[in-house]
């Protein structure tokens, strides 16, 4: 049997695979402070690289950057009562400033707030607050804000960028003097999200809206991308919220229309976060370790020169550098080629697999018969095979050997998602699907299926009992009359269900 990199594999365990992948990658680790998460260099990469794509369509739809405060008063959560219902378990609260000695020789609080403070769960209710100060006339509208920043969700069950007590995201903040205004922004924004995840990414999506039960806090509205993960789960990845004048009312931002009337905004708010960094990895990750798409790596490629004595070295890295250059002259998709030169003096073989296991696109290994041969033996992430090929060649095809390492990921992907969604018309094939065959191995589940269904409510208890979500309703189908598998009640839309993260 071949070896892999990663112990258990996929099939084996998938959680365990899943944590195994990003300590081999050296992407993160464990905090001090439980429920935390170190971001190391190369995961950090992949999330400034995120970053980077996101703020530029951003600032592209008319979005400007700010910054809020990390604190937020608890009575301005309290102002729309939907909103702290859906935060209040996840809050962490600042009660108490300053320390002083204690009497055991240790540091107490010195004493209490004036009022609670709530560490930034989401920032709706201060932006909204400072929103109202800023709007006075239709002319100040709309407003595009956007700010990249941490929040705090006290999570009792965390796991490295799925679920953390802190993350990181941005969350976008709009006001708008219609609602059609704002609720062109909602679609917009998903739409963002959507062609960021599949262009990017290489991670295909569902555009959707969320039910009722499902919304987030406040919300009229929440429309979302739901992508499919290898063990065929569901993780939301990114979300859009037309707010309506919901947190208008509750936090008094009012203008005055063309008309000289009083008017209650309109307001949207959307946010992504660094599950994406863990989507990416149960999206493309395989058995040998992480898998980056082109467009999102740290480094696109990695030269890996072999010689055995000091004049095989002169010559390889000479050539190697040589090349280096050349690769550095190109430009994929306007963004420098980004190549690193890995002379470390340690065993050939394990420096590969260091790089095999990060999800470097692109391997280039050069001793002195490539050198000789003005050739580069090279090595694809998303493929098991290595070949031989003309360095002319090589440089002039780079940028077309990343979009195919990009596409490849994208149609793997896909292909995935299709193979394990279906349509069900039975309530008895539906609890089939999502019942485990082998019971010693809780985590085997069917994948997407896609169900007409009209009442999530009286549902309740059937997807509990299988620990199966509704996940959205597809915002693209086509309308047909059919019967809710679970009340028998006649309705036209079908619902995603699955089992997710």
């Amino acid at each position: 049997m071949a070896k892999n990199a990663i112990s258990p594999t996929r099939t084996e365990d998938y959680p365990k695979w899943y944590q195994e992948v990003i300590r081999a990658a050296d992407m993160a680790e464990n905090s001090p402070v439980r429920g935390c998460m170190v971001i190391k260099p190369w995961g950090w990469g992949i999330w400034e690289n995120m970053q980077r794509a996101l703020d530029e369509k951003f600032k592209e739809t008319g979005h400007e950057n700010a910054y809020f405060p990390l604190f937020i008063p608890k009575s301005f959560l309290e102002k729309e009562a939907e909103h702290v219902e859906g935060f209040a378990k996840e809050c962490a609260i600042v009660t108490h400033h300053r320390l002083e000695p204690g009497p055991d020789g240790g540091l107490v609080p010195a004493g209490p707030l004036e009022e609670p403070l709530v560490v930034r769960p989401t920032s709706e209710t201060i932006i909204g607050t400072m929103f109202s100060k800023w709007v006075e006339s239709y002319r100040d509208l709309p407003i595009l804000i956007n700010q990249w920043c941490n929040v705090v969700r006290w999570e009792m069950r965390t796991r490295l960028f799925l679920r953390t007590a802190e993350f990181l995201w941005q969350e976008g903040h709009t006001v708008h003097a219609t609602e059609e205004q704002a609720w062109e922004e909602t679609k917009q924004m998903l739409e963002v999200y959507a062609e960021f995840a599949e262009n990017f990414m290489a991670m295909p999506v569902i555009r959707g809206e969320k039910t009722p039960n499902e919304r987030f806090p406040g919300a009229v509205s929440t429309l979302t991308i739901e992508a499919m993960m290898q063990d065929r789960k569901a993780l939301q990845a990114g979300t859009s919220h037309f707010l309506g004048q919901n947190f208008s009312k509750a936090q008094d931002i009012k203008f005055q229309d063309e008309n000289g009337q009083l008017q209650f905004a309109y307001t949207t708010s959307w946010g992504l976060s660094t599950r994406m960094v863990g989507a990416l990895i149960m999206t493309h990750g395989d058995d040998d370790g992480l898998v980056v798409p082109p467009r999102l790596a740290p480094k696109h490629v990695v030269m890996l020169p072999i010689y055995r004595n000091d004049d095989e070295r002169s010559q390889v890295l000479e050539y190697c550098e040589s090349l280096k250059k050349e690769i550095e002259a190109q430009r994929y998709h306007d963004e420098k080629i980004r190549v690193i030169l890995d002379d470390r003096d340690i065993r050939g073989g394990e420096k590969k697999w260091y790089h095999v296991k990060r999800g470097v696109p692109l391997r280039l290994e050069v001793g002195p018969r490539d050198v000789a041969a003005n050739s580069v033996f090279l090595g694809r992430r998303d493929e098991p095979k290595s070949s031989g090929m003309d360095r002319a060649e090589f440089t002039n095809n780079l940028c077309g050997i990343l979009d195919s390492i990009q596409s490849n990921l994208y149609e793997r992907a896909l292909k995935l998602r299709d193979e394990n969604m279906r349509d069900i018309d039975s309530l008895e094939e539906f609890k089939a699907f999502f019942t485990p065959k082998n019971q010693d191995k809780p985590e085997i589940h069917g994948g997407f299926a896609s169900c007409f269904f009209s009442d999530e409510n009286e549902i309740d208890p059937i997807l509990k009992d299988l620990k199966v979500t509704i996940r959205c309703i597809p915002l693209e189908q086509e309308t047909f009359d059919g019967s809710c598998i679970f009340t028998g009640k006649k309705t036209t839309q079908r619902a995603i269900f699955a089992k997710s993260y």
